[in-house]
């Protein structure tokens, strides 16, 4: 008898937590709607529920959360069509016929098109409700198909499914919750999609990515189609990478995320963008054990882990070709912009005015000459002020015209018009030059990127380690420097030193050379090449610049320290120098600093060789003035230490003597030791 209690307290117990899961489900389900105030992942969950205890605590859910989430007259028709639902599971139960996920899918989705269809005959603009009611209609059944292995399990593929489908919709639920600006909702979805493409390869990313994009597009009412972009092309190449590192898809996925939303000019590319970056860093710090073991690198054959990356590449090449092609197609064919001839103005006003007076033949012909000049004379008037006033135009011309207050009023009116066809031109003049610079920026990163995974990383180990020193001090009289150093080694071994120098000096400054250089490395310790990031730094800047009025100077050393070869990148940087024993060499620059020029804009690139045993130095113009740095240049040469920390320092400390903290000062040294040298 103990045992029979047992048992049967622990099956009532299961049931209980059945009946509980399915309420609260449909209720936090209730929260992702659609436009038009539907709600039809709810619904297709109290379809799936099926008749009995569960569908009536699936309906409960419903009610519950349809008067926390929905205004009264979108909870009616939803309460109605989940009744329906559950009365046709009820009156059929036991039948085979509606068991069948099609047939229950269907009926869920003939439900919610019936009840809704009544309301959209009832609405005053019919055609404009119809589409969100066919939608939803559509997501109701689908939202029951996927719902159904859930409550009645069946195959482990299709539970899978469901779980997915059921997990996407709860995170749309959230995409209304923000944080700094950023929806959670969105963010979380992006994590979903990169291990959905990650864990089942690209055929099951691009699926999970399209539909996810088609019904958060749906949900959010864009009518862009920006999600189905994003959210499809992502899919796609992050479940191509499935087999090989986690970093590799999640590269992948914002590589997709910034060829899709880039070029879009939507109030939601932006924000998505960022949200897609978010998730993909929450993708790589998700635990290995979730990927079944991917955390370590599965052995595969070399020869087909190459053809995998060269069709990654050739994806790459010819996406950045596509948009190589569509930049150039923007330039050709397009007429130069040219403004409408004012005189335009005082014709259309003539023709309604002018056409029905009196003396139409003396104005028009006879004192034709002094008309025109007239009408010429006020028009520098007209432009300047916006409107046209009697005082404008010459007393002979007010006088003779019987009509001027008609024709003030016609002029005005045209006048308008054509300040706003005007404005209109150099805005799209304005919009179309920024696109074709975007597209630029996008094709000549993904030609980085593509010509980044045919190269070989140099192997580590095979040249002495660099040293690097660096000192940095503030103006006199601030307390924060202006002035910001990095310096870090990339995967492929090649020795990144990065000196930005924000306008200025204090706080602000520190804060614009800070997230220069932050930006920076980011950029080239994703693989993307220097000249190409820097490019796309500095149209960035150049748009923050607008708004700010800030600039920043950008100084660049990329050094090989198997080969001694050295690139130079400047921005309007002070001069760096090449030292040798007693040989200094002098590297300066002529471009503009980031941010003070637009999209086509390219830093000065000097080439060099660092032989073993030199110093590279870069330096703030607050430590040198350009023109008179000999002192510099004697000190270099004279010096025969081996320590970069200890002359850095050298450095500074003499600047302070002749230039007296005037500005900022930032320095920074790297020496290549000589073959054979001890690590320090």
């Amino acid at each position: 008898m103990e045992h029979g209690q047992i048992t049967l307290g622990r099956e009532q117990s299961a049931r209980l937590l059945a009946w509980g899961i399915r309420f609260f489900l449909t209720a936090a389900l209730t929260a992702s709607q659609t436009p038009g105030g539907y709600a039809p992942f709810a619904l297709g969950c109290i379809a799936a529920a099926g008749p009995g205890a569960g569908g009536i605590a699936a309906l409960v859910g419903a009610g519950v959360g349809a008067a926390l989430f929905l205004d009264f007259s979108d909870a009616l028709p939803c309460l109605a069509t989940g009744i329906l639902i559950f009365t046709a599971a009820t009156a059929f139960q036991g039948s085979k016929a509606l068991n069948r996920p099609r047939v229950l899918a269907l009926t869920a989705a003939g439900f919610s098109m019936a009840v809704g269809g009544i309301y959209v005959l009832q609405s005053l603009s019919p055609l404009d409700h119809l589409m969100p009611c066919v939608a939803a209609a559509g997501l109701t059944g689908a939202s029951a198909w996927f719902f159904r292995p859930l409550f009645q399990p069946g195959e482990n593929q299709a539970a899978a499914d469901g779980v997915l489908f059921l997990a996407a919709a709860l995170l749309l639920a959230l995409a209304d919750l923000e944080i700094l600006g950023l929806s959670l909702g969105r963010m979380l979805l992006c994590v979903l999609l990169a291990y959905t493409a990650y864990d089942r390869g690209a055929v099951a990313g691009a699926s999970a990515g399209l539909g996810l994009g088609l019904t958060a597009d749906l949900c959010a009412g864009t009518g862009s189609g920006i999600f189905t972009a994003g959210f499809g092309l992502a899919g796609l190449l992050a479940g191509s990478r499935k087999g090989c590192r986690r970093s590799s898809a999640a590269l992948a996925f914002l590589a997709a995320c910034l060829a899709a939303l880039l070029p879009v000019r939507d109030p939601l590319a932006q924000p998505l963008l960022m949200e897609a970056a978010i998730g993909t860093g929450v993708f790589l710090l998700l635990p290995g054990r979730l990927f079944g073991g991917k955390r370590v690198k599965r052995a595969e054959p070399a020869a087909e882990n190459a053809a995998a990356g060269n069709r990654l590449k050739e994806q790459l090449t010819k996406a950045a070709g596509a948009l190589r092609d569509l930049y150039d197609s923007m330039g050709r064919g397009t007429p130069p912009s040219t403004d409408e001839n004012p005189a335009i103005v005082f014709d259309r006003a003539a023709e309604k005015v002018c056409r029905g007076c009196a003396l139409c033949e003396l104005c028009w012909q006879r004192e034709y000459t002094g008309t025109f000049n007239a009408l010429n004379d006020a028009t520098p008037y007209l432009l300047e002020r916006g409107r046209a006033m009697p005082k404008d135009f010459p007393q002979y011309f007010a006088d003779r015209c019987i009509h001027l207050p008609d024709f003030l009023t016609a002029v005005n009116g045209e006048l308008s018009a054509f300040l706003l066809r005007r404005q209109y031109r150099r805005q799209l003049e304005e919009t179309r030059r920024s696109a074709r610079g975007q597209y630029a920026q996008l094709s000549e990163l993904l030609t980085a990127t593509a010509a980044g995974l045919g190269e070989t990383v140099t192997a580590s180990g095979e040249a002495p380690a660099c040293r690097v020193g660096a000192v940095l001090r503030p103006k006199e009289g601030e307390t924060a420097c202006g002035d910001t150093v990095a310096s870090f080694q990339t995967e492929r071994g090649q020795w990144c030193l990065l000196l930005a120098d924000g306008m200025g000096s204090g706080e602000a400054a520190r804060k614009e050379s800070t997230l220069t250089c932050r930006l920076l490395r980011q950029f080239l310790e994703a693989g993307i090449e220097p000249e190409a990031a820097l490019k796309t730094l500095n149209a960035a800047m150049a748009l923050r610049g607008a708004e700010t009025g800030s600039f920043t100077t950008i100084d660049l050393c990329v050094l090989d320290p198997a080969t001694g070869g050295a690139v130079f990148y400047k921005f309007g940087a002070a001069p760096s120098y090449l030292k040798k024993g007693g040989i200094v060499r002098r590297i300066t620059g002529a471009s503009l600093p980031a941010g003070l020029r637009g999209a086509p804009a390219a830093p000065d690139v000097t080439r060099v060789t660092l032989d073993p045993g030199g110093f590279v130095v870069m330096i703030s113009d607050g430590v040198a003035d350009p023109s008179r740095d000999e002192w510099l240049q004697n000190l270099l040469a004279g010096w025969s230490g081996e320590d970069p920390q200890t002359l850095a320092g050298l450095i500074l400390s003499e600047s302070i003597q002749r230039e007296h903290l005037q500005d900022d000062c930032g320095v920074q040294v790297l020496y290549r030791p000589l073959p054979g040298a001890k690590k320090v």
